[in-house]
């Protein structure tokens, strides 16, 4: 598939374009405790030339007991203002684990009406490429942006059970096999393990070539037709916390599918509350 600015772009697409005054280059590493990184260090370290850092936790909702929820839209704006980042602009986000929390920020661009790219294979291709780094910040001028909130992109615990419950919409788990049957414990404490009734996984490891870039075509396809997706019909990702079910719609994007949205409180809110019925195996 070809290189898209409103979903996925390649290295080379990219560094063809990084004199561009146009261009945003955004940094939106974060990292799960159990990977021991800091992406605050890694980024004054070496990032792309021009990147702007973006903290995850910075541009999510405080007022939520639930991790990372999406920000009201007010928020957002401010956020993009003081990163420089706003209409008008060719937007590329990338993080350093190949493609993994840059959905996440990609999926809250289109949230707010907003167009962007995610990189793909992420930091980890572009320095394999021996493509340029640097530890310069950039300058930043603000820049308006204005939004136009697409609630229908976002579900919440309501109308996610009622999808379950009808079947009016396909639940698709992008955590791994072990933690969506219920065999592995969840990584937050008090989080009961399985998955939604009726919700198929498709682990978002499974959509990446061995070079971490993500598959095209039939191949992407298959990784979510051999989990008894079924590609015409609406789907509402999830995961552990909202981040890498995001990843699961950068590929429906990919793939053409109209009809996706994400449950933002996915497992972390779902498995909170013992009255949700949850299924196992």
């Amino acid at each position: 598939m070809s290189d898209d600015p409103a979903t996925l772009v390649s290295t080379r697409w990219l560094a063809q374009r990084l004199s561009s005054p146009d261009l945003r280059v955004i940094d939106a590493s974060w990292y799960l405790p159990d990977m021991d990184r800091d992406p605050h260090a890694e980024y004054a370290e070496g990032h792309i030339p021009g990147a702007r850092f973006l903290d995850l936790e910075d541009v999510s909702d405080a007022r939520s007991a639930l991790p990372h929820m999406a920000p009201p839209a007010a928020k957002f704006m401010s956020r993009m203002r003081k990163l420089g980042v706003g209409d008008g602009h060719t937007v590329v986000i990338y993080d350093g684990a190949g493609i993994f929390s840059a959905a996440r920020v990609w999926w809250l661009f289109r949230l707010f009406g907003q167009r962007a790219a995610v990189l793909d294979g992420g930091l980890p291709k572009w320095r394999e490429e021996g493509r340029p780094l640097t530890s310069d910040k950039p300058t930043i001028r603000d820049r308006h942006m204005t939004v136009a909130p697409r609630p229908d992109l976002m579900r919440d615990v309501t109308e996610v059970a009622q999808a379950a419950k009808l079947g009016t919409a396909q639940i698709v788990d992008a955590r791994g096999a072990p933690r969506f049957r219920g065999d592995a414990p969840e990584p937050r404490p008090g989080l009961r393990a399985g998955h939604i009734p009726g919700a198929h996984n498709v682990p978002y490891k499974t959509l990446f070539d061995a070079d971490g870039t993500m598959k095209e075509g039939a191949d992407l396809a298959r990784a979510f037709i051999a989990a008894g997706v079924d590609l015409d019909r609406p789907v509402i990702t999830s995961c552990g916390s909202g981040v890498t079910a995001a990843i699961l719609n950068l590929a429906l994007a990919r793939l053409g599918h109209k009809d996706h949205s994400l449950y933002d409180g996915s497992w972390a809110e779902w498995g909170m509350y013992p009255d949700l019925v949850i299924e196992r195996g």
